[in-house]
């Protein structure tokens, strides 16, 4: 039997392993099993990483089942007992004494303990969460006999007047919900097994610990992000709902969730009459992307040159970014670019995260060239996203005139605020179903969404709306219990920016593009990238900014 000790589980031989070398070999034997780990997972991920991306690209049930036998084998791997028993040896050890090889064994437990139930189980779990990514591929919402991809979809959302457009649009789109529900409740079932026999509550809380996050006190910083947004966000929402009531001609009070520009509401409606997509519409944001990262010292061309970055059918209609060989630095980007300021920030975004995995040390551990914490790598991506928003950034990368810039930019401020009050609301909702989802995934979870959306983003569920419209946020199924660290590297990036700041000559005060400064790439890459996950994400953070997580900067920067 295993139970929770501390940030993993206790295996149950914790202090007597079964596994026993002799006194003075323990070094040498870890440095063995190490070798032999490596050996394996090195080319097992990177086949799975590649069949990932290319069913990504190209969704057929053929090419997901190769996703699903390529983590079924590094299932089996992960989930072998005798493995974790002498995992467990060394990590009880007092003759490995080596910092750097001490973390190499921590980041293994984690990555080991997870997966110490019935391969089968993981087996299934594998299968289950492939055709739920093969049918969110293949959905396209149809309206009046047309299908519209995601793009359409949003499109739509955002410029239409017609409000009885925007409402059979948004309900077109949330048909997925109905499509996939039933599977994704089925796998939260699946998973909080695998999670119940390891010892936890349920998968949320094991997913959170054994990414050495205490859940008690991510719920008490959400707790907290709630009161310190919770005002800005209501004045800035009544502002907000006059706009977009005339907008379609109806009043503030019959405002419904199609009215808010976007499928969940996650980003800010355009309400200051300021439209970034025209300083991006004659221009190439991949190339644009390029010059400003060459700009800070941080090259993309050999990372542009290995990703899929336009729309094509049968293809993931989202973005991410993909690590598929550590040591050869094979770093991809899936992308379905328009040239449009969603799009550019959306590049900057994924390519901070490329950025990321290119410029670990060499000489780390290969199971260390990983972020320090999931939520690090998302900070530097926003950090770098929020670049699209910024005037002085536009003036200086995107070429808008500065004349032009001087009438927009209180409107683009304004904007940026908005977005990071609008998105700290979605990101309390998507945390919070999910904890609740894991707890109880046979409640009602259309009542529990549509409570917390109506609670934390103070929209309203349409009228006698009994659908699962939760099931339409493709993160719930194939990311879970990930969305928190989005906020998390929030925070981050704030304090991160304020640091580089201090170290290009600035205060931050004002708002810095850094471009042609390369000193910021030569920071990051000392002081975040390069070193991986060699240290936890705690110590990351205090070396790199002379403090720990806080969200002060955060405030300074967009609560107003």
């Amino acid at each position: 039997m295993v139970v929770v000790a501390g940030c993993g589980v206790a295996h149950k031989d914790a202090d007597t392993s079964k596994v026993k070398f002799k006194e003075g070999e323990y070094v040498k034997e870890f440095e063995k099993f190490y070798k032999s780990y490596v050996d394996f997972m090195a080319p097992a991920s990177r086949d799975y990483a590649e069949s990932y991306f290319n069913a990504s690209i190209s969704s057929n049930d053929e090419n997901w089942k190769k996703v699903a036998d390529f983590e079924m084998k590094l299932n089996a791997y992960l989930s072998d007992k005798g493995r974790f028993d002498t995992l467990m040896a060394f990590k009880n050890s007092k003759e490995i004494t080596d910092p750097l090889q001490v973390r190499q064994i921590e980041v293994l437990y984690n990555e080991f303990a997870s997966m110490q139930i019935d391969v089968n189980l993981l087996n299934e779990l594998t299968k289950m969460n492939s055709q739920i990514e093969g049918k969110y591929s293949n959905f396209r919402a149809e309206v009046d006999g047309k299908k519209l991809t995601d793009n359409d979809v949003e499109d739509v959302l955002r410029t239409s007047t017609d409000n009885k457009e925007l409402e059979k649009v948004w309900y077109a789109h949330k048909q997925i919900g109905n499509v996939i529900s039933k599977d994704i409740i089925a796998l939260v079932k699946k998973r909080n097994e695998q999670a119940e026999a390891l010892g936890y509550e349920n998968y949320h809380t094991m997913k959170l610990t054994l990414s050495e996050e205490d859940p008690k006190e991510i719920e008490k910083l959400f707790d907290e992000l709630d009161v310190l947004t919770r005002d800005a966000f209501k004045r800035e929402k009544d502002v907000m709902d006059s706009v977009l009531a005339q907008k379609v001609g109806i009043k503030k009070e019959e405002l419904m969730p199609w009215n808010y520009q976007n499928r969940f509401f996650q980003e800010a409606p355009e309400i200051y009459n300021i439209d970034l997509d025209k300083y991006f519409k004659n221009k190439d944001v991949v190339n644009i992307t390029k010059d400003y990262y060459n700009s800070i010292g941080l090259n993309i061309d050999d990372l542009v040159a290995k990703s899929d970055l336009y729309e094509k059918p049968n293809k993931n209609q989202h973005a991410y970014c993909i690590n598929i060989d550590r040591d050869a630095l094979d770093i991809r980007v899936l992308c379905n670019v328009k040239n449009n300021s969603k799009w550019m920030d959306t590049m900057l975004h994924e390519y901070g995260h490329a950025l990321y995995d290119k410029h670990y040390a060499k000489d780390l551990p290969w199971n260390l060239k990983i972020p320090a914490q999931i939520f690090s790598t998302e900070a530097i991506a926003m950090l770098f996203g929020r670049m699209a928003t910024n005037p002085t950034w536009l003036k200086d990368v995107a070429k808008v005139p500065e004349s032009e810039i001087n009438k927009i930019q209180d409107n683009i401020i304004k904007t940026s605020i908005l977005q990071q009050l609008v998105f700290s609301r979605w990101s309390q909702v998507m945390y919070r179903f999910e904890k609740g989802l894991y707890a109880d995934p046979d409640q009602d979870l259309n009542k529990l969404w549509w409570d917390l959306v109506e609670k934390y983003q103070m929209i309203k569920k349409p009228e006698g709306r009994n659908e699962p419209d939760w099931a339409s946020k493709i993160h719930i199924a194939t990311s879970p219990c990930y969305y928190h660290n989005y906020h998390l590297g929030e925070l981050l990036a704030s304090q991160l920016y304020f640091k580089i700041a201090n170290v290009t000559g600035g205060d931050g005060s004002q708002y810095l593009s850094f471009y042609g400064k390369p000193e910021v790439g030569k920071y990051l890459i000392d002081n975040v990238f390069s070193v991986g996950a060699k240290y936890k994400w705690q110590e990351m953070i205090k070396k790199a900014t002379g403090e720990d997580l806080t969200p002060k900067y955060y405030a300074k920067q967009f609560v107003k």
